[in-house]
């Protein structure tokens, strides 16, 4: 077993955003513990899971993964094992009766409590705590020892939609706000560890309102705006019922807001819509779109959809083939419909099979594939802002960075440039990237 001093844990995080939000959360408490953060399990005295059950496939990993960590735990009976986040959630302590190798399990809101969790779990005591609930205190801020150059914030949690597919408000909760002054904290503290760019998610960053001052998000947004020497402020996940001309303005007018949105449609039917729960018909989100591209005519937009929804007929499909077209979006997640737990899709009838849903889900990726290719192709000429990262995954030679409206840029530069600003020229659009030709560097905006 290792000494205090060289306590090591791994954290295998699953999902979205606000999962690699919580990691670093649990890394930095555990680092006040002693911990070291290790890139393989094997090499760990205690290792965390961070799951999501937000899709089946997902949720699968989850099981399979910690399967696999039995042996481990034979080899090195002082391991310690938790489970945090949706799935923890969902299954409770029966995780702890079905998978006896683990030692605690948690949700969401249970994050507060890790360091009890673990310690209490080497005294030998298991436990899960996954009760929902707004936090009996405030989030503690803690930042990284090196947060690179973007960071994430989380500024509310949960959701009310309640979506006939989404698991997320059952493991959740229900939306609950964190106070402006406390996000703007956190913000400003990773500002001056280094942070150039923030991103701020929420299930549904739409309906944030400080619980002391009623501010919404678009509001949120300007005081973030005014941080100095904060350069770039994007934003997830925005549901489409819910975007309101505020928040449009927002992105049409504070400088350092990126002109990126996330606009999740899940499908092109009224009818499908309407079963989903979404709130919107498919000309409502169009006239949305329309009014977006009207006010900011350089924003990239994503999507989400899901196919082979119970139900769902050619017809259907080929309604949400064709908004593609209209929508021209930058780009997209796209998934294959699977039931789960709570939800009340899960109990309609017309399920589709498998094989329906997986050739919907390839039609529907080559179509995008293509007109994302088109909206690439159609930046060539551009000179971009580029906040360079560091050099290309593949390419000697070249400097990586992300435009404005978050598209990846690769062009030939200095490794000097890493961390700075950069003007690029685009000259190639490519599938998942553009090519460009540096045109100027600046550190400052």
């Amino acid at each position: 077993m290792a000494s205090q001093s060289e306590k090591r844990v791994h954290i295998a995080t699953f999902g979205c955003q606000m999962n690699a939000y919580d990691s670093a959360r649990m890394a930095g408490m555990l680092a006040q513990m002693g911990y070291a953060q290790v890139e393989r399990p094997d090499q760990a005295d205690l290792i965390v899971l961070n799951t999501c059950s937000v899709r089946h496939r997902a949720e699968e990993k989850v099981y399979s993964y910690v399967g696999e960590l039995k042996r481990l735990k034979r080899e090195r009976p002082w391991l310690l094992i938790g489970v945090g986040g949706c799935v923890a959630q969902q299954e409770g302590d029966s995780l702890l009766k079905r998978l006896p190798h683990l030692d605690f399990v948690f949700g969401p809101d249970a994050l507060g409590s890790l360091p009890e969790m673990v310690t209490q779990a080497a005294r030998g005591k298991r436990l899960a705590l996954t009760s929902l609930g707004a936090p009996a205190r405030p989030v503690d801020i803690i930042i990284p020892a090196e947060p690179g150059l973007k960071a994430m914030v989380t500024v509310m949690t949960g959701c009310d939609n309640f979506c006939s597919y989404c698991v997320v408000p059952y493991v959740r909760g229900r939306e609950r706000s964190r106070t402006a002054g406390e996000i703007l904290e956190e913000v400003a503290a990773l500002v001056d560890a280094g942070v150039r760019e923030i991103t701020l998610l929420g299930q549904n960053v739409n309906s944030y309102r400080d619980p002391d001052g009623g501010l919404d998000f678009a509001g949120l947004l300007a005081r973030v705006d005014q941080i100095k020497d904060l350069w770039r402020i994007r934003f997830t996940t925005s549901h489409p019922k819910d975007l309101g001309q505020g928040l449009t303005e927002a992105l049409a007018g504070l400088d350092k807001v990126m002109e990126q949105l996330h606009l999740p449609a899940q499908s092109g039917s009224d009818r499908m819509l309407k079963a989903m729960n979404r709130g919107y018909t498919r000309a409502q989100y169009l006239d949305l779109v329309r009014r977006l591209r009207e006010m900011v005519p350089q924003v990239a937009l994503g999507g989400d959809i899901i196919v082979g929804f119970p139900g769902e007929t050619r017809q259907d499909f080929e309604q949400t083939l064709s908004m593609l077209e209209e929508v021209g979006y930058d780009f997209l997640y796209s998934f294959k419909y699977s039931d789960r737990p709570f939800t009340r899709a899960g109990r309609l009838e017309g399920k589709l099979d498998d094989e329906t849903k997986g050739r919907r889900l390839v039609e529907l990726q080559a179509l995008q594939r293509v007109l994302g290719l088109q909206e690439h192709q159609a930046q060539a000429g551009r000179v971009e802002e580029v906040l360079v990262e560091g050099p290309a995954k593949h390419g000697q030679g070249l400097m990586s960075g992300r435009s404005r409206a978050g598209r990846v840029v690769n062009f030939p530069g200095p490794p000097e440039l890493a961390g700075r600003l950069a003007m690029v020229r685009i000259t190639q659009g490519r599938e998942n990237s553009l090519l460009g030709e540096l045109a100027s560097a600046t550190g400052e905006r």
